[in-house]
């Protein structure tokens, strides 16, 4: 699963207005990338549920999403930061992509052991979020993405707080759970490098319009005017 078909979206946020008529693949991995303000973040949060459309639906695996709340759309969302509860554990963090109540039963404790150590956080599951590194951190982020098992990945920058080398092993990393778990993926990023190492497809979101998705590489080769003034 994970087929996204966005059908004449149309977001208005205050003299801010952003149209998408395209479809993403099932295990597609896609970089949406444009200027500051272009409403990158806002399309994202569209998807997810957290930003109400203003005409158009919302489409995954066929079925129409448009109105349901966040929670209840088969969608995973990781944040520019804030993706973890500072008073809980580690393993709470992953825990609350199960249960939001955080009762779980041993199957799933099991499942939270599972993914920290997925993720490379073996031993450090009662640790809270503020005694590990930035890099540990999202590797938390992404356990709780893993022990989800959602076929539809949203990433608005979660990485964009860490150093090119931590990010560029952070990507690696989710480009393996993506080998893993068959989930198609939409990137938020400001580094037109992220987008050439993970994304095998772009979105380039400008002037009011979220462009359906274009072969990383040509884009790249022979990128659009607008595309072309962004990239510099």
């Amino acid at each position: 699963g994970g087929m996204l078909r966005l059908e004449q979206l149309r977001i208005g946020l205050g003299g801010f207005d952003l149209t998408a008529d395209f479809a993403v693949q099932a295990g597609a991995r896609v970089a949406v990338i444009g200027p500051s303000g272009a409403g990158k973040s806002s399309l994202l949060n569209a998807i997810a549920g957290f930003i109400p459309l203003v005409g158009g639906r919302v489409l995954l695996d066929g079925s129409d999403i448009t109105t349901l709340p966040p929670d209840a759309r088969s969608i995973t969302m990781l944040f520019q930061d804030g993706n973890l509860f500072p008073h809980l554990t580690l393993a709470q963090n992953v825990g609350l992509g199960l249960r939001p109540t955080l009762r779980l039963d041993d199957q799933e404790r099991s499942d939270v052991t599972g993914a920290l150590a997925r993720v490379g956080l073996d031993g450090l599951a009662d640790r809270k979020p503020a005694t590990v590194s930035g890099g540990q951190a999202s590797r938390a982020a992404l356990a709780r993405v893993l022990v989800q098992n959602r076929p539809l990945l949203l990433l608005d920058e979660p990485f964009a707080a860490l150093g090119p080398a931590l990010r560029a092993e952070m990507l690696a990393l989710v480009a393996e759970l993506l080998d893993e778990t068959r989930a198609t993926l939409m990137m938020v990023t400001h580094a037109p490098e992220d987008a050439r190492r993970i994304a095998d497809q772009i979105v380039f979101v400008d002037a009011g319009i979220a462009h359906p998705p274009a072969a990383t590489e040509a884009l790249f080769a022979d990128p659009p005017p607008q595309l072309k003034v962004y990239l510099g």
